[in-house]
């Protein structure tokens, strides 16, 4: 972990490591446990599947209710049937609600007692974001924009696409998130690779692995950074104006190889998948490989550590937590699945410092996991509410979990 970690040779295995938190859910009155000065209470509960968050201007916070799509050609061979098995053990089998939920919080106690459905009939939705009075959401395989006015309960009217995103029959990450440009002239939209390390053939890779940009005015789209692996939270960091996300890495190269990361995305950037990772470290297994690609490969900014499944990010400008948790990134970790001893299943805090990481992550909110080894709960989307709270997504206890400062 850290701006400058120490990465070990890979190992190889014919059958990868696998240890899973089975998802058990959460006992009654069971909740994650809060850093300290810190406290932690459900804002809402009896969700299907939460996964990403928004605020909205007035309050009210979207909720997308989600999981992946039908991919037929994807999970074939002995591999993939592992992969299945492990996922659906881990709390990721069942079918995808494809709607995103209103949740409004309208005594200010806490605690949402307004919830329902506000788009129905999505395709694996995930990312969102408002601009001027158009609602954007991220299908699995495409952008549509839906007319929005404050203080809306739900939208009937039908999306309208502006763009295409990568899908189809493998669609192996089918999480599409998407993040306005400060100026909303733009949507930057992430497009996680089709395979580990191009095991199905760069054919099926096109557009993948990246970070789009999509411009609102004329629904036109380029590629903005490549070679990102499984890109998924974004988030504008304050002091500089600079784009972030978080990536999960590689899997098969060992216990601690190799480490999801946090990093800035430069327009034209080049980040190493599938040719090479963490910089210049060529990956072996892929065939064949890219010297000119790896010489330019973006070494990350900061390793989160190997497969902590680094999903959720959000900046700390407007957090009304102690200030230790002021100047930085949360990032939500959705937790390892082929590591051994299991790693991840928290949501931390990276501490920045003119612009950039500065120190070793800070438990924020732990304890998803309990003494038996299941999963209670796995944190996703990260986002702060409009009074300054945390809240977090967790896909297996199916509750949003709201984090202030200990009264």
């Amino acid at each position: 972990m850290g701006a400058a970690p120490t990465l070990l040779p890979p190992t190889t295995r014919l059958i990868p490591t696998l240890r899973i938190a089975a998802a058990t859910g959460w006992p009654a009155g069971g909740k994650p446990t809060a850093a300290h000065g810190l406290s932690v209470q459900a804002f809402a509960t009896g969700l299907q599947h939460p996964r990403w968050l928004y605020t909205l201007p007035n309050g009210d916070v979207l909720v997308a209710e989600t999981n992946a799509p039908p991919r037929p050609a994807d999970g074939k061979g002995i591999r993939g049937r592992i992969m299945k098995a492990a996922q659906a053990k881990a709390g990721a089998g069942s079918a995808t609600a494809n709607r995103i939920t209103l949740l409004r919080d309208a005594d200010g106690d806490g605690v949402a007692e307004i919830a329902g459905p506000f788009l129905d009939g999505l395709n694996s939705p995930f990312g969102m974001a408002l601009v001027g009075s158009t609602l954007y959401v991220a299908n699995t395989d495409a952008v549509l924009g839906f007319p929005y006015h404050a203080g809306d309960l739900q939208i009937l009217a039908r999306g309208i696409k502006v763009a295409d995103l990568p899908a189809g029959a493998i669609n192996h990450h089918w999480t599409k998130n998407i993040l306005a440009s400060l100026d909303g002239h733009y949507l930057y939209a992430t497009t996680g690779s089709n395979s580990n390390v191009g095991e199905n053939g760069i054919a099926a890779e096109e557009g993948r692995a990246s970070i789009w940009q999509i411009d609102l005015a004329t629904g036109r789209k380029r590629i903005f950074a490549t070679g990102l692996r499984n890109p998924n939270g974004m988030a504008w960091e304050p002091d500089t104006g600079a784009l972030w996300t978080v990536v999960n890495e590689r899997d098969e190269l060992g216990n601690d190889l190799v480490p999801d990361y946090l990093t800035s995305v430069q327009d034209g950037a080049f980040h190493g998948w599938p040719y090479s990772y963490y910089g210049q470290h060529v990956d072996r297994r892929v065939k064949p490989g890219n010297e000119a690609l790896v010489a330019r490969a973006v070494i990350p900014d900061y390793a989160l550590g190997a497969h902590v499944a680094a999903l959720g990010l959000v900046a700390a400008t407007h957090a009304a937590l102690p200030s230790q948790f002021r100047n930085g990134m949360f990032v939500g970790e959705h937790g390892s699945w082929n590591r051994q001893p299991l790693v991840g299943y928290k949501v931390v805090f990276i501490p920045f410092a003119n612009g950039k990481p500065a120190g070793m992550p800070v438990d924020v909110l732990t304890g998803f996991v309990n003494a038996a080894g299941g999963a209670m709960g796995r944190p996703v989307g990260v986002t702060l509410d409009s009074r300054g709270a945390l809240l977090v997504a967790d896909d297996v206890g199916n509750t949003i979990w709201r984090v202030i400062a200990t009264p």
